[in-house]
Formats: C-alpha cells, structure tokens, sequence
C-alpha cells in the first residue's frame, strides 16, 4: 500500500510498504478514506521527538471503512464506517476504567523505553515515536486498529468525512483543553496558539461558558480564523506586548484561565526566545517553554493553566515561585480521546459546531510530502491539512 512515511528530519516520502494484516483476535482493519497531518506530526518532521525510525508510517487522525476484523471483535463489522483516536486503549486496566484513556497501562509495548525518561508510560499512539509504541500510522491506505472494541466510533450519519475526521484528535483535544482550564461564566481566557488545536480550545471555552476569549499567535490567517470564526480578540506577539495587551484587557487582573495550545516548538520575543533556541540547539534543554512562562506570568492569581500543548522532555527557566505564590492549577496531558467521542459527536450532528471551519488544504496522499513543508513553513495560509488516499 501507499503510505506516508518519516525517513529523518524534514524528509516525508510517499512510500509503498506492507499493507497491514489482523495481528491479534481484537484487531480491525481500516481501509482510510481520510486522513490528516496534525501539529504534532510537525515535532516528529523537524526531528523534535525522540525514537524515530526511518521508514515509520506517520499520521493519527484518520477514518475510514472497516475491511476485516478479528474473531473477538464484537462492536464492529465489516463495511462500518469508523473514526479512530490517535490514543491506543485496552479498555480494560485501571486507567482506562477510570477514564483516563491516554494513560492506559497494556497498550505501550516499549513501555520501559519511556518509563527510564519519565517514570511511568502513557498509551501506545498511531505514528508517533517507538518511545510510545511504534505504531504504524493512519496516513496510508490502511491501518491496523488494535482494540477494535475500544478506540474507534462508528459513524452512522451521512455526515462528510470532513466533519467528523477530527474526532480522531484536535477536537477533542481542543475540547479537553478548555475542560481541564476549568472554565466558570463569565472568565476571560487567554489561548496561546491559534492552530488547530487552538481553534477547537477556543471554541470549546465558549461552549464552557467564557466571556470573553482571547488568541495569541503570530500568524496572522490563524488570528483572521480565531477572530472571524471563533469570535476571539486577536493579540499578535510580534506587535505588541502580551503581558501588557492582556493586563489592559483585565484591569490588571489577568485571564482566569489560560490554554498553552503550543508546546514544544514555542516561538517568542526578546532573550528569552533567543535562550532558549539556543539552549535546545546544544542540548541544555529539549523544549522551548516561552508560552509556558508567558502564561504562568500573565495568569490571574488563583487562576488555571491548561497545556494540550506537547512537550517532549525537559525545560528551563520555569517561573515555578509564581506559579506557586499566585496559587496556581496546572493541568495538562494527552487526550482522553475516547471519553468524548460520544458526547462531541452528538454536537456535531445536532449543528452546534462543523468542525470542517479548519481546513484549509485537501489532497491526496501523494501530495502529502510537499504539503508537510508548507504546513510547517505556514506557506499558503496552510491551517490544516486534510488527505484522502
């Protein structure tokens, strides 16, 4: 089959590699007719993340139509037409029981790769690093979907693909975000990062009941879609201060609750965005922590800091005294995909959001190549890309 594959840093190629067979009785197969390149496939593109081989198979939001399932698979037949969560879940451990999907225990089969970085391991994810699993990912022509009774959800609409697609990540995502930002009536949020992910966190928060929501990028198509779609007001960090611009906007206060939509590969302003490029360039540190700095400053006290944004490994420069003097609440993590496809699936199809807003670029598979780069040199007013193979 034709598959996306990552063959070292900025070098995507269309490849043809085995196509995917039922491995265990709790497989599916998934003939993809959607796919798409997320924000985080970026962090593996320019080399960010650990544990990469040359030839991996990358991409974890797609869907498609289930072609074969294994004997124990009960939920799925053949010609269902399913969407898959980038998280790879048993269903049956103790995190999954709670919920906690992206941490399940059974689902990381190099789970002491990563428990030497980290502590403990997270789920096994689609098309990321072998440190999580090594799976191969949805940006091809089929995938093999372990669990086949836990992760994906069956479509029984006729929605297009293009609105239920991103059930698979940055909706949820974006939704989970604004929930752990434990978002009251009448709060000011502040979204540092307007792409995808950001998008969908500015959406949920209004759904959350914000009053008031702002976006903070550089690009300015992604500031055009937040204020234009999403209804936020729109601060542009290279033309003028954050700190300052959300202050003025408070009284002083600060946002009550503020969203790090960014992660590792943070762009800035001043020395500390120099530091810390230069720092991650000799190997002092491997992220770029300016968002979460920036947020920690300019959140009110007593306020909430929600990160969907990835971060890889260590950071530097952390201002943990203001975090803990102004009281604040961190919560952060990989999505728990699974605990809100139901419920965000039934906003889709009774119209309260079409998710579709945030594509910009559809292609095919064999673009995929050329559309990584522009996506990453944001050429294109590329926001988000959508592929059908």
């Amino acid at each position: 089959m034709r598959a996306l594959t990552w063959h070292g840093e900025q070098d995507v190629r269309i490849d043809e590699v085995p196509r995917p067979e039922i491995a265990n009785p709790t497989d599916a197969i998934i003939e993809i007719t959607a796919t798409a390149i997320c924000g985080s496939d970026l962090h593996l593109y320019n080399g960010i993340m650990p544990g990469m081989r040359e030839g991996d198979v990358l991409g974890h939001e797609p869907m498609g139509t289930v072609v074969e399932v294994g004997d124990e698979v009960e939920t799925l037949e053949v010609g269902d037409r399913v969407v898959v969560p980038f998280t790879i879940s048993c269903g049956s451990c103790w995190f999954c029981g709670e919920d906690m999907y992206s941490l399940c225990d059974n689902t990381n089969p190099n789970a002491e790769l990563i428990r030497k970085e980290m502590g403990h391991s997270p789920a096994g994810l689609f098309g990321f690093s072998h440190m999580l699993g090594g799976y191969a990912g949805g940006q091809a022509e089929y995938l093999r979907v372990p669990h086949a009774d836990v992760s994906p959800i069956t479509v029984d609409s006729d929605l297009p693909d293009e609105q239920v697609l991103f059930l698979s990540d940055i909706f949820p995502t974006g939704y989970m975000a604004a929930e752990n930002a434990e978002i009251e009536d009448g709060d000011t949020v502040a979204v540092w990062g307007c792409g995808p992910v950001g998008q969908f966190a500015i959406q949920s928060a209004w759904m959350f009941g914000a009053n008031q929501v702002v976006a903070i990028d550089r690009v300015s198509e992604r500031l055009d879609m937040a204020s234009s779609h999403g209804d936020a007001e729109a601060i542009n960090f290279e033309h003028e201060d954050v700190y300052d611009r959300l202050m003025a906007m408070t009284g002083g206060r600060g946002p009550d609750r503020c969203i790090d939509a960014v992660g590792t590969e943070a762009h800035g302003t001043g020395v500390g965005s120099v530091s810390d490029r230069l720092k991650q360039g000799v190997g002092l540190e491997d992220d770029r922590p300016y968002v979460l700095r920036e947020a920690i400053k300019a959140c009110r006290k007593g306020g909430t800091l929600s990160i969907p944004g990835v971060y890889t490994g260590d950071v530097d420069g952390i201002p943990f005294g203001s975090l803990m003097n102004k009281a604040l609440t961190v919560k952060t993590g990989q999505t728990h995909v699974q605990r809100y496809l139901d419920p965000l699936m039934e906003k889709i199809e009774a119209g309260e959001i079409d998710p579709s807003f945030v594509v910009t670029h559809q292609a095919s598979l064999e673009d995929g190549p050329a559309l990584y780069e522009t996506f990453n040199d944001k050429d294109d007013d590329c926001i988000k890309v959508m592929l059908t193979p």
